[in-house]
């Protein structure tokens, strides 16, 4: 095995962490679009959506809005504790 520059070692760990934040960024940003989404099809063209109760639409409502406040929490978390640079 060779020798590993410490500084090089530093580089590659904080390469990787960076990437994994990175990768829960987008993540909590895909799921606060899904839920928006979601959210805006309920609210504006729930015509369209057949065989829904008034208790479906209400638990897929609040699923959507769930899902919109734990990724709003995970981006706030990620930008009060991590420094990414997009």
């Amino acid at each position: 095995m060779g020798f590993i520059n410490k500084k090089t070692k530093t580089k590659t760990k904080k390469m990787r962490k960076t990437r994994v934040i990175q990768a829960l960024k987008a993540q909590a940003l895909a799921d606060k679009e899904k839920a928006l989404m979601a959210l805006d099809l309920l609210e504006n063209q729930a015509v369209g959506i057949g065989d829904h109760t008034a208790n479906d639409f209400l638990k897929d409502a609040t699923e959507s809005l769930q899902l919109l406040a734990d990724a709003e929490d995970r981006l706030e978390m990620i930008n009060k504790y991590f420094k990414v640079n997009e």
